[in-house]
């Protein structure tokens, strides 16, 4: 059985395996479609001036003195914007100063946000700093942001006709 074979068995000729081409629809189906994209990063030795649009997803862990739009934005612990931060998910461990328009927010242990928060998810985790204003919105990125207090007290107020001052009307009656 495991015995060795002194017999030679002639040698046949070499197979050589079928070369297999792809058809041509697939070559071009293939080149047409997205490939997965990695996040586009902004280092923490980049300090950018102006806006950052992107279609894709961003990574920032330096600094951004203007808006930033994308579909999906991640400030990295040493990450600081200063600006309107819009896309369909936000996640901050950094530092944002502006508002934040997002269907998904996620405030992450360590975030710093000073600005108003417009979104259809939120998540505030533990030691996360949030001051400013939320607004649930079906469709944030579309809606307008929240409204001051202020602002809407002077709405609703009913115009007098004539200025007041302390509550004393300047006309006679």
């Amino acid at each position: 059985m495991f015995t060795k074979n002194n017999h030679k068995t002639p040698e046949s000729p070499a197979v050589e395996p079928q070369k297999v081409m792809p058809a041509q629809d697939a070559i071009r189906g293939a080149a047409t479609k997205n490939a997965a994209r990695a996040a586009s990063i902004i280092c923490s030795d980049m300090r950018i001036n102006g806006s950052v649009i992107s279609e894709g997803s961003l990574q920032i862990d330096g600094v951004v003195d203007g808006d930033v739009s994308a579909t999906d934005i991640t400030i990295g612990a040493s990450g600081q914007i200063t600006g309107e931060v819009k896309a369909e998910v936000v996640k901050v461990k950094g530092k944002i100063k502006g508002s934040i328009r997002a269907r998904k927010v996620e405030l992450e242990t360590g975030a710093h946000v000073k600005g108003d928060i417009v979104h259809s998810s939120l998540q505030i985790q533990p030691n996360a700093v949030f001051e400013g204003q939320v607004k649930h919105a079906d469709d944030p990125l579309r809606e307008t942001g929240p409204v001051a207090a202020s602002a809407e007290s002077k709405t609703m107020s009913v115009p007098s006709a004539a200025p007041t001052a302390f509550g004393i009307s300047t006309q006679p009656s």
